[in-house]
């Protein structure tokens, strides 16, 4: 079952609820910036994300 885009009352609605998640300039997606004690840790937090988006089959843009 393919996820359904949020209309723009919906993305204002659950946005706010976000701690530190803003929509991008372009208005097609969010993003948060982490920052993290060293290597290791932000490996291991994006290889987390990483297997809860492969199960939910979303694949994110992000860069390291």
């Amino acid at each position: 079952m393919a996820a359904e885009k949020l209309d723009e009352a919906a993305i204002a609605d659950n946005l706010h609820k976000m701690e530190g998640w803003v929509r991008a300039e372009d208005g097609n997606s969010i993003w948060k910036a982490f920052r993290f004690k060293n290597f290791v840790e932000a490996f291991g937090f994006m290889t987390e994300c990483a297997i809860v988006a492969e199960k939910l089959n979303h694949h994110p843009e992000w860069f390291n």
